[in-house]
C-alpha cells in the first residue's frame, strides 16, 4: 500500500490535542498533488508565477476516486509531454498508474488511468531505449523488480519481464551508462534507510549486485531514490528523499563522481536539499520526487509532487 496513503489515514485518524478553544474532534486532511518548477539547471528550480500550480490534483481524476496523485515521470514524444504518475484509488487501497498530456509543459489535462494491477503499482519510471518505451514501476508487493513495454504509446501496456526477484525492491529505476545498465533500489522493507546498486550488460538481464552495495544502510536521509538519474553537463546525479525527520519530506542531490563495475563513489552537490516543503499551499508538508527534463541551453522544467494538511474541526 501507498506510503503516502498509510501517512493520510494515520493523520486523518489523529485528532489534535485538547487544547483552550480547539475542539478535540479536529481532523486532519491531508492532499498529495503534482505542480511543475523551472529554472536553468536541474538544481535550482522553483514554483514560477506563470504556472499555476499544482498542474494535477486528485480531484482532476476522472476513472478512479483519488486521494493521491504522486511520483511524476515525463517524456516527451511528437510534440507533447506525456506525464505518468501514481494514482491511489481509494476504492481498491492499491496505486495505479495514471497519464496526462501536455503541449507546453506547464498545463496539463488528465487523460486515464493506463496500467492497473491486482497489486499495489507506483514511481512509474518511464523512458525512451531503441525507438521503444519502456516503464519500470514499482511493484514491490509482488517482491520484484517488473518491466513493460508500450503496445501503443502512451496508453497500452504489457509485462515483458522480471529484471529482479526475491526481496522488497522500492522505487526502482534505471539507466544506461556507459554502454551498461544500472538500477538503484531501496531495500529495507518500510525504514527508507538502504540503497543498493545492479547492474546488467542487457536490460532485461541478468542482473547482478554491484561489490560496494549496498550504498547506504541505516541512513533514510539520502537512501530512496526521488526521481530518475540525471544527467548534465556530462555529469551524472542521482536524487534522494530525505526521510530522516518524515516520510516525503524533501529531497536531495549526489553528483556521481564514479561509476564502474568495481567503484562507486558521489557527494552531496552544495545546492542540496533542492526541494522541500514551502510551508502553506499545495506543497506545504513536504516534496519528495522530481523528474527534471532539459528543454532549451539554459531552461528545465521539471514534474515534482507536494503534500499540503488542512486542518477540519468537527462541527
Amino acid at each position: 500500500m501507498s506510503r503516502f496513503y498509510n501517512m493520510l489515514r494515520r493523520l486523518a485518524q489523529r485528532g489534535s490535542p485538547a487544547r483552550k478553544g480547539v475542539n478535540p474532534g479536529v481532523k486532519r486532511h491531508v492532499e498529495v498533488s503534482i505542480g511543475i518548477y523551472w529554472g536553468k539547471t536541474p538544481f535550482e528550480l522553483f514554483d514560477a508565477e506563470s504556472i499555476q500550480n499544482p498542474v494535477l490534483s486528485p480531484r482532476q481524476v476522472t476513472d478512479a476516486r483519488a486521494q493521491i496523485v504522486a511520483d511524476p515521470f515525463m517524456v516527451y514524444k511528437e510534440g507533447n509531454w506525456h506525464m505518468f504518475f501514481e494514482v491511489f484509488n481509494l476504492d481498491t487501497r492499491r496505486g495505479e498508474i495514471g497519464l496526462a498530456r501536455s503541449s507546453d509543459g506547464y498545463r496539463w489535462a488528465y487523460q486515464q488511468i493506463v496500467l492497473r494491477e491486482p497489486f499495489h503499482l507506483s514511481y512509474p519510471h518511464v523512458f525512451e531505449w531503441q525507438d521503444k518505451y519502456y516503464m519500470v514501476p514499482e511493484s514491490g508487493q509482488t517482491n520484484s523488480v517488473r518491466i513493460y513495454e508500450a503496445l501503443e504509446f502512451p496508453t497500452r501496456w504489457t509485462c515483458v519481464g522480471t529484471l529482479m526477484e526475491g526481496g522488497p525492491y522500492v522505487d526502482a529505476g534505471v539507466f544506461n551508462h556507459g554502454g551498461i545498465w544500472w538500477m538503484f533500489a531501496e531495500t529495507s522493507a518500510g525504514k527508507h534507510d538502504t540503497l543498493r546498486l545492479y547492474h546488467a550488460d542487457d536490460l532485461m538481464g541478468p542482473w547482478g549486485e554491484h561489490p560496494q552495495s549496498p550504498l547506504v544502510t541505516g541512513d533514510a536521509s539520502r537512501a530512496r531514490p526521488a526521481g530518475r538519474v540525471t544527467t548534465f553537463h556530462n555529469r551524472l546525479y542521482r536524487f534522494a528523499q530525505d526521510c530522516s525527520r518524515a516520510y516525503g519530506d524533501r529531497v536531495r542531490a549526489f553528483e556521481i563522481n564514479e561509476l564502474n563495475a568495481l567503484r562507486y563513489q558521489e557527494q552531496e552537490i552544495p545546492q542540496s536539499p533542492i526541494l522541500e516543503g514551502s510551508g502553506t499551499g499545495w506543497n506545504g508538508r513536504g516534496m519528495h520526487h522530481i523528474d527534471p527534463q532539459q528543454v532549451d541551453e539554459d531552461s528545465w522544467i521539471a514534474c515534482v509532487d507536494g503534500f499540503s494538511e488542512t486542518i477540519v474541526e468537527a462541527s
